[in-house]
């Protein structure tokens, strides 16, 4: 009989889908912690997604909460408007003010700014940088601009808690306070693209450019950061391209509050 032990297999451990003790570091020492995720093989972007639906709800809820029951927002010389053009906004106003457009479409709106914003920011950022040299994956970058959005988790707990001291929504997000809401043309835009512009995406380009230099070691430093920088810029404009046109449309909906 033999002596010989037979050697038993050690059980295969299946890689965890959400880490979160990432979280600290990637905010923290963003370099440690990218350095960690740039090595993964396989998408581990569900954390930070999920914190960052998580938050979206509930600062969509604050907002919805802190809102005063009957609250109407007047457009700017609405004293000067028809008493026709008056009552047509009171209507539109009034249709608007159930629970489904105060919190299940902007829950919605939320939860779809997540997800798209986070795939075409990292498909377009893995792009250029493929076009400047890179030789990384689209799932990397998935990765990195996934964690580089734990910024905007931190906002929404800070607008939270904002909205909740004030018992107010937040009316001038970002720089917008520096541009009158009523501003034409030009102006609106610049208002749009203001309201877009904290410390937070500043925080959040930094940790791209972060992410993605340990992504790509080959791209020299300057390049990573000016293609993050480029890329970013547009996406802002265009994303303050489509609030400016949404203002003005809200302003169409004073003389023709529905389209059917």
């Amino acid at each position: 009989m033999s002596d010989t032990a037979t050697s038993v297999p050690a059980p295969v451990q299946r890689p965890r889908a959400l880490r979160f003790e990432w979280l600290l570091p990637v905010l923290i020492r963003p370099r440690q912690g990218f350095a960690s995720i740039v090595e993964e093989t396989r998408g581990i972007w569900l954390t930070p997604i999920l914190l960052l639906m998580g938050t979206s709800i509930v600062r969509v809820i604050a907002a919805g909460v802190t809102r005063a029951p009957g609250e109407l927002s007047l457009p700017p010389g609405f004293e000067y408007y028809s008493p026709e053009q008056q009552a047509q906004f009171m209507q539109a106003a009034q249709a608007t003010s159930g629970p489904v457009f105060v919190y299940v479409f902007p829950a919605i709106i939320a939860l779809l700014s997540v997800w798209v914003g986070w795939l075409i920011a990292s498909g377009v950022v893995h792009f250029v940088l493929t076009i400047q040299g890179g030789r990384g994956t689209t799932l990397r970058s998935a990765n990195v601009v996934a964690w580089a959005g734990l910024p905007f988790a931190v906002r929404d707990i800070v607008r939270f808690a904002a909205m909740l001291i004030a018992g107010q929504p937040i009316a001038s997000p970002g720089l917008s306070g520096f541009i009158t809401p009523d501003a034409p043309g030009i102006a609106l835009f610049a208002a749009s693209l203001l309201a877009l512009v904290d410390l937070y995406i500043l925080w959040h380009i930094v940790l791209v450019i972060v992410g993605m230099h340990a992504a790509e070691p080959d791209l020299p430093v300057l390049r990573v950061v000016a293609s993050v920088s480029l890329v970013m810029l547009i996406l802002l404009a265009l994303q303050a391209g489509a609030g400016f046109a949404g203002t003005q449309l809200q302003r169409l909906t004073v003389t023709q509050p529905f389209f059917f």
